[in-house]
């Protein structure tokens, strides 16, 4: 889901390049697991970068990958470049 009224600071903080992913999806792919620690890392942060092995999903997926996500965990898509996503929990 993606929202306009994100506050200045946390789309600051998800284009700074020292904020580094502190979640990396791999062969596993998508799972319970990996939505539960994105969901206690929010819970922790309230942000959370995360980026996806190349190669794993098409390009033309990952729209509907990050979306999957942020339904998932609650979460809304603050910045999606490539294969790094910024997820945000309000």
């Amino acid at each position: 889901m993606i929202i306009g009224n994100i506050p200045q600071h946390i789309n600051q903080l998800a284009k700074d390049s020292n904020f580094k992913p502190s979640i990396r999806i791999g062969k596993a792919g998508l799972g319970e697991s990996l939505y539960s620690e994105i969901r206690d890392q929010l819970a922790a942060k309230n942000i959370v970068k995360i980026k996806i092995n190349r190669g794993l999903f098409e390009r033309s997926d990952r729209a509907l990958i990050w979306q999957e996500i942020c339904q998932q965990t609650d979460s809304i898509l603050v910045l999606a470049r490539g294969n790094v996503g910024v997820l945000w929990k309000n």
